[in-house]
This record gives C-alpha cells, structure tokens and sequence, in this order.
C-alpha cells in the first residue's frame, strides 16, 4: 500500500508575490499605454496639418471679430465714463461757488446777531440731512431760498452723474474682461497653429506660405523690406459704383503686401474687417468696425450683382470680409500665415455682399 503523503502547504508569500508581479506587469503596460511611448500619435501629413492651422485661423479670426466688437463698446464706455466724470467735476465747481455765497450770507447774519437755521444745515458736513426736509424754506428769505435751492439741484445733479458714471465703469470693467478672454482665446488658436507649423519640414512649410500665398506676386517688396504700393488697374476702379467705392477700392490695392495683425486697422497692418474700415475711412465714408456689422451696412447685394468695392463676406459666422475687385477677385486680409492679397471669393464658403455707398 502506497504511502499517503499530507499535500505540502502553499506559501502565501509565494502566491502573494506571484499576484503582485503580475499586477506591476499590467500597470506597467497601462501606464506604457497612457504616457503615449505603447501607442505614439501618428504624424500628421502636410495637407492635415494645413487642414488643422486653416481651421485654428478661422476660429482665431472669429474670435478677433468678438474682440473687436467689445473693444469698440469699451472704448465707448470709456469715452462715455470720461465724460461723465468731467461733468460732475464742473458741477462740482458750481456747488462749491454756491455754498461759498452760502457762507458769506451766513457770516453777514452772524455778524447781525443770529444765523438762519437753514444756513446752518447747508454749511454742515452733511447738506444732505438738510436738504431732506422743506421746512427751511419758510425760514429763509427769497435771496436765502433760491441759494439753498440752487445746492439743492447741483447736489442732486451730481449724485445722478455719479450714479451713471458706476453704471460705465461696470460696463466698462466687464467689457475688459470680454477682451482678456477674446485675447486668451485669439493668442491660444494662433499659437497652436504655431506649434503645427514648426512640425514641418522646411519643404512642406515653403509649399504651404505657397498655398496660402504668402508669396503673392501682386505685391512687391523691395530689397530693403519695404512695400512698395500698387496702383489700382483702371478697369477696377472705373466699374466702381462712384467715386467713393473707387477709392475704397484703390486704398486697399495700396495696402497689398501689408502685414496682417489680430485688431489692427491700419494704416500699415490690419485684419480683415480692419482692411475695409481703413479703405472706406480713406473715402470719407464711416463703416462699423466688425463683421457682423458691416454686413448690414449700405445696402445687401447678390452675388451675380457684385462691383468693385462691394463688401463680401464668408462663413456662416459671417467672421471674414473682403472688398470686391472684380471678375470673381477679391482684396483681403487673410490670415497670419499670408499679407493683405487678392484672392478669389471662391477661396471661402460665401456667406453675402453688401454695397456701402
């Protein structure tokens, strides 16, 4: 008969051991997997990435037109707040005038063995109390009356300009926090296009500031970096509407080659509403300062009515604007990666036209 043998023990350390490897092993992996060295992102083909930066520029340039529109109201604001301010600082002027002749009043009956009660109260640090209660005027004389009336009304005057003066301060504080965040928003697109950029070769990078026309043969730069300007073909201008869509329109061929640059207006850098602000200032004609206004500026056109100088606008934001040239062509402010150019209007989604004169 076979010895039975009592089945040895199994180690605990030894199970625990075994699990605990086998635990390091499968974080090892997972942690491998999510740091990114297991599964590398794939490199993005050139087109890709113009794809990408394209995308980055028409959301940065969105959020430009934002940062336009609030900036305009802040200056506004600002504008309307300085204002208020030099208004209260003149009625001011005009109450202490008022409670000086108020004083001397006082100091003539004092002198005459008594000061009128309603005297008293409008020279005490605090008119207001005095001014609650209408009791003076029956103790006041008709030169006294009028005098402490008159406080009364600059004093009221200057609390409403005060009044309205922090109903602009808060609306200027909150546009200015508008603007950070319009900024932070513009400046975080621009520089991940940026970072795209810097991942291609330089090959790839010259084909795409190609694409992107970056070197447009309509404007010529001299050898020591300067623009030189373009005079408009007669063609355009002579099939302007009038002689304001003509300058418009002769403005903007002078400004080819210039830089673009997120909320400028000119006269050396702009962005696209910036551009067709600057070309009609050049006419003698006012147009908003965004997008969204522009479009409802003059009157709306078709696309198969078009003339050199007609405002058209892309996307379904209405975020881009160029000025009319003719023959299916446009001039505009496109983006950081290119100059103010001509372009065709095909090269964007069409969103309309408006005719401003």
């Amino acid at each position: 008969m076979a010895a039975h043998r009592k089945p040895g023990r199994r180690s605990a350390g030894g199970t625990t051991a075994r699990t605990a490897f086998t635990i390091a092993l499968a974080g090892a992996a997972t942690a491998t997997a999510f740091d990114g060295t297991g599964h590398a992102e794939p490199e993005l083909t050139p087109s890709q990435v113009k794809a990408k930066v394209d995308q980055l520029y028409q959301e940065a340039e969105t959020a430009t037109e934002k940062y336009n529109g609030a900036k305009e109201k802040a200056d506004s604001a600002e504008q309307r707040l300085g204002t208020l301010r030099d208004e209260a600082a003149r009625k001011t002027d005009k109450l202490n005038s008022a409670r000086e002749s108020l004083g001397s009043m006082a100091a003539a009956q004092y002198r005459d063995g008594g000061l009128d009660p309603a005297l008293q109260l409008a020279l005490s640090d605090n008119p207001d109390h005095y001014l609650d209660g209408a009791e003076f005027v029956d103790r006041a004389g008709t030169r006294q009356a009028a005098a402490v009336a008159g406080v009364r009304e600059e004093l009221r005057e200057i609390e409403q300009l005060r009044g309205a003066a922090r109903v602009e301060l808060a609306s200027l504080r909150s546009r200015q926090a508008e603007l950070s965040r319009h900024k932070k928003t513009i400046t975080g697109k621009l520089d991940a296009a940026k970072r795209l950029l810097s991942e291609l070769s330089p090959a790839e990078r010259a084909q795409f500031d190609e694409g992107a026309g970056a070197g447009s043969a309509r404007a010529s730069r001299s050898a020591s970096g300067g623009r030189t300007a373009l005079e408009a073909p007669s063609s355009a201008t002579a099939a302007a509407p009038n002689s304001r869509a003509s300058a418009a329109v002769s403005y903007a061929y002078a400004k080819l080659g210039s830089p673009y640059v997120w909320g400028a207006t000119g006269p050396d850098a702009f962005d696209c509403s910036g551009l067709v602000q600057a070309a009609y200032r050049s006419a003698g004609v006012s147009v908003p300062r965004t997008t969204y206004a522009q479009i409802g500026a003059g009157r709306r056109v078709t696309r198969a009515e078009l003339l050199p100088g007609d405002l058209v606008f892309f996307y379904s934001g209405i975020s881009h604007v160029g000025i009319y040239i003719g023959k299916g062509q446009m001039i505009h402010a496109p983006n950081p990666s290119a100059p103010v150019r001509i372009a065709p209007i095909d090269e964007m989604p069409f969103a309309g036209a408006t005719r401003v004169v």
